[in-house]
């Protein structure tokens, strides 16, 4: 005949388990937050390539804040900036 498990028994494996599915809760959690950390490294490198595309040189440290005051002032002057972002397409070329 098999032995029944203790009541303290039960809950011994119960709070086991527990522990497990924390355990794999943390492990899951830092495994998104390494994926979106390196989505957002990955979309911060798309922008300044492309600012440096329009800018046809690269873009160094001294030239952040004058980058941050254009975008800033765009904003400030009318939501320029904003407002091109939400656009669904993209404006004709000449």
């Amino acid at each position: 005949m098999a032995s029944r498990k203790t009541t303290s028994e039960r809950i011994a494996e119960i709070e086991k388990k527990q522990e497990q599915m924390n355990a794999l809760k943390r492990q899951l959690q830092k495994r998104e937050a390494a994926e979106n950390r390196k989505a957002r490294t990955r979309r911060l490198i798309m922008i300044g390539a492309e600012v440096e595309k329009v800018l046809g040189r690269a873009i160094e440290e001294h030239d952040l804040p004058k980058l941050r005051w254009f975008l800033e002032s765009q904003e400030t002057r009318g939501h320029y900036f904003s407002k091109a972002m939400a656009e669904d397409t993209l404006p004709k070329r000449d």
